[in-house]
């Protein structure tokens, strides 16, 4: 019963977003991580001077 509800749902969830709107989402999940590390990166080259 929950494997079926569980795929009706993720099945509605994927029609109601369109691929447009994934691929955003996909960018700026990107675009964060890539600030995050490159400021961790950046703050432990500053570190060891």
């Amino acid at each position: 019963m929950f494997d079926s509800l569980d795929e009706q749902i993720r099945a509605d969830d994927h029609k109601a977003v369109s691929s447009r709107e994934r691929v955003i989402k996909w960018v700026i999940g990107a675009v964060i991580a890539i600030a995050v590390f490159g400021g961790l990166y950046m703050s432990v080259h500053l570190l060891q001077g």
